[in-house]
């Protein structure tokens, strides 16, 4: 890691904020934010488009390694909502992996070993040398195990599940609030339980409770630590 670079490192479950507050910190920091789980999400969109099952892990790992997949802050034209723009060889696909159907697959590559050994080696060239914002299961401990801030977002389940319901609904998508639930109930217990770098909290962690805080509150609370701890650096 370059000693220049700052490194904000957001780990926590799914519509615990973690995507908009990273987006909104990065943007007022002026730093490349990365979201880690779109990452899976392309593999699992990649395995679809490929007719490949999400259990054939040497298949998927193949198809990967030789996809590009690019990944910066949308420009002025792409602000359609999104967080992130993101490319799979060339084609805009940020819309396209946010389906449930990509989801749901996201959440079972997840689970293989090489696929997490190649993504995760991807994200770190990314954060090589600049500044970033990283969100996803293990960015603390896996990925950027040297950030200089380590944070875990989290919140109450059903607060998380209307917020996942809501973006749904807001997309179009006409799912009712009990399957959003249901899904979301499941996804903590994966990611929890998965074999290979499972959702946990770092001792050096700050625990961040969304449930009773505005997105506002939790990016103003983020960047004036991250001001502290880069004066503190220099």
């Amino acid at each position: 890691m370059a000693t220049h670079s700052f490194h904000v490192a957001i780990d926590g479950p799914v519509a615990a904020g973690k995507g908009t507050v990273s987006r909104l910190v990065a943007e007022r920091l002026q730093f490349l934010y990365v979201d880690t789980g779109a990452m899976y999400r392309v593999t699992a969109y990649l395995a679809l488009q490929h007719a490949i099952p999400h259990t054939d892990e040497a298949a998927i790992v193949a198809v990967l390694q030789k996809t590009i997949i690019e990944m910066y802050n949308p420009s002025p034209q792409e602000k359609d909502g999104r967080l992130t723009t993101v490319k799979v060889d060339g084609d805009d696909v940020s819309w396209k992996i946010r389906t449930e159907e990509v989801s749901a697959g996201a959440s079972q590559v997840a689970q293989l070993k090489q696929v997490r050994e190649v993504l995760v080696e991807k994200q770190q060239q990314i954060a090589a040398g600049q500044d970033v914002v990283m969100e996803g299961r293990d960015i603390t401990y896996r990925v950027l195990p040297e950030a200089e801030m380590k944070i875990f977002l989290t919140g109450q389940d059903v607060i998380r599940a209307k917020r996942r319901h809501l973006q749904l609904q807001t997309r179009g998508t006409d799912v009712a609030f009990e399957e959003v639930f249901r899904e979301l109930i499941k996804r903590d217990k994966q990611d929890m339980e998965r074999g290979v770098d499972p959702l946990r909290v770092v001792p050096e962690a700050w625990v961040i409770d969304t449930t009773d805080l505005s997105i506002d509150q939790v990016v103003d609370l983020i960047v004036a630590k991250v001001h502290v701890l880069r004066e503190s650096h220099e």
